[in-house]
């Protein structure tokens, strides 16, 4: 048989075969009954329960690690650029150096935490990061101690308008300059570039933001100076205390979380026109107790009172009907 009449006979039975399936198949009868889990020969359809029990039970298995999830990783080898992070997983983690700047010691066999951002990427590699890691513990921490009244430490990085930014666990805080401390503060400068401890007093989950707090600390241990020392009090005692506001008509002196006033004719015998020309801000100085209401809330005290009186400072040699010249510093009616 030539080889044309071979090719010519193959090509009527393919046309007959064509036909034959044209005649016996519907096209749409065939969408509608057609099996896709059972397209190819010998593969059966995939029980979806089964496979979800599968999963399940790879879980908690060695080398099984769900995405998000923060778990410790090794690093088992450094580069120039990356660090290796075995993590007991089918492959190791490769994460830059740009994420431990502030771990300038980092060494082979340290313990860090990773965040298994993608179990495999495009090219079956496993994708960590010890940065979200530790912004996400750092929230977590952050949280608790907003729960629990927990004391931080915090860094204080700059000043800001209103205020100081603080580095707490690696996440920025707001600090108000009215919760710095007690006392108006003046010199904000003076706290920059220090490490100091607060309390967690706001957090807005919403927009990330924190507000902490270091005169919440301070007040907690002045209200137990403030008891002790308000049941102590007595007239005529003599206390130390700092000048903690001046206005024109008197001094707020603080005696340790109890503020007392010292009115301006209580501190000079001499007639002045401004308590400023005789005290100034954050002095020490010794005052005593000329009166207090019932609650010990309202504390009345003297500044003139502990020097001589101006009678009492006269020459002896002055007598009755002697004459002196002396200048005229007030009329009254």
């Amino acid at each position: 048989m030539s080889e044309e009449t071979k090719n010519t006979e193959e090509q009527v039975v393919a046309t007959e075969v064509q036909e034959t399936v044209e005649e016996t198949v519907n096209p749409q009868e065939f969408l509608e009954t057609f099996d896709w889990h059972k397209y190819e020969q010998g593969i059966e359809a995939v029980d979806e329960e089964k496979l979800k029990s599968f999963e399940q039970a790879l879980e908690g298995t060695v080398g099984f690690v769900n995405e998000r999830d923060v778990i410790e990783g090794t690093v088992i080898r450094i580069t120039d650029r990356d660090a290796i992070i075995d993590i007991n997983s089918k492959s190791e983690g490769v994460i830059s150096l740009n994420e431990f700047r502030y771990n300038q010691g980092l060494a082979e066999g340290d313990k860090v935490e990773v965040l298994v951002d993608k179990r495999e990427d495009s090219s079956g590699q496993l994708v960590l990061s010890h940065k979200k890691a530790r912004v996400i513990k750092a929230w977590e921490r952050v949280n608790n101690a907003h729960e629990t009244g927990e004391v931080v430490n915090g860094f204080v990085k700059c000043r800001t308008r209103g205020g100081m930014i603080v580095d707490v666990f690696g996440i920025e805080a707001f600090l108000p300059g009215s919760q710095i401390d007690v006392k108006p503060i003046r010199d904000y400068d003076q706290y920059v570039e220090k490490t100091m401890e607060f309390k967690v007093v706001k957090i807005n989950h919403e927009f990330k933001n924190v507000v902490v707090s270091h005169k919440a600390l301070i007040e907690a241990d002045i209200e137990l100076q403030k008891k002790e020392i308000i049941s102590q009090l007595e007239k005529g005692q003599v206390l130390e205390g700092i000048v903690k506001n001046i206005t024109s008509y008197g001094v707020f002196v603080d005696l340790g979380g109890v503020d007392g006033l010292v009115h301006i004719t209580d501190l000079s015998w001499s007639r002045i026109n401004h308590p400023n020309e005789v005290v100034e801000l954050d002095q020490k100085l010794n005052v005593v107790i000329l009166d207090f209401d019932d609650n010990k809330s309202r504390i009345q005290l003297g500044l003139k009172q502990l020097s001589a009186h101006p009678w009492e400072a006269l020459n002896n040699d002055l007598k009755d009907g002697d004459k002196v010249t002396r200048e005229v510093v007030v009329l009254a009616d």
